[in-house]
């Protein structure tokens, strides 16, 4: 093999590698479709420490409000669970997530199931959010298949052997002022969880728990 060639081949070697690295924020190509729209989302370093696309309409006062409308974070698309992702840890994440959100809106404001449950009166700002993945992917590289939650787990084994794994969990949120029906707010946000060993471990709702107590702490600075 003569000198060029080497190089030809670390030059593309250095390239893979360094290219596949994880990224810390939802790629476009990841996006699910579930918000209205991904206009002007910008990348944001977050209280907790961690990093999320978003966008924050000039007009946001998260005191001009008294009431907000959530029920629960949808799974969207229609999750497909499999051996490493089952429904139960799915139905787990959703519950745990939807009720530390609960929890922590029911600090500042009124928590009602819907618009239309809320007292005639109120200041009423309406929250969709969804997780929109669950994947887990080899340490370090993006060897893996990109999820949308229709797939929900895309992992394979490295090339060069078994290696740790990072879990990541997707979610896509908007605030929309119930009387205006205007967004003026819309976040992505990638969380990881626990490392896993091998490709083969099955992923669990605990894994995300730490991650997701972040997310809640960051929810509360939001509206704060």
């Amino acid at each position: 093999m003569n000198l060029t060639r080497k190089l030809l081949i670390g030059t593309a070697l250095t390239g893979l590698l360094l290219g596949g690295c994880t990224s810390k924020v939802t790629e476009r190509e990841q996006y699910s479709g579930f918000l209205s729209n991904y206009n002007n989302l910008q990348e944001v370093s977050t209280p907790s420490g961690g990093t999320a696309m978003r966008w924050v309409s000039p007009s946001w006062n998260p005191n001009a409000y008294n009431t907000v409308a959530f029920n629960k974070l949808e799974l969207y698309p229609a999750p497909k669970p499999n051996e490493r992702v089952n429904q139960q840890t799915l139905t787990d994440i959703q519950n745990y997530m939807s009720n530390k959100a609960k929890a922590t809106l029911g600090q500042k404001y009124r928590v009602v199931n819907s618009a239309s449950a809320a007292p005639a009166g109120s200041k009423t700002l309406i929250m969709r959010s969804a997780i929109t993945g669950v994947s887990a992917s080899n340490e370090g590289m993006k060897w893996y298949e990109v999820v949308p939650i229709a797939a929900v787990v895309g992992a394979t084994q490295a090339a060069t052997g078994h290696r740790d794994q990072d879990t990541e969990l997707f979610i896509e949120a908007e605030f929309i002022d119930a009387k205006s029906n205007q967004t003026v707010a819309r976040v992505v946000r990638k969380v990881f969880g626990k490392q896993l060993s091998n490709e083969s471990q099955k992923v669990t709702a605990q894994d995300f728990k730490a991650a997701i107590d972040k997310l809640d702490s960051d929810l509360r600075a939001f509206i704060k």
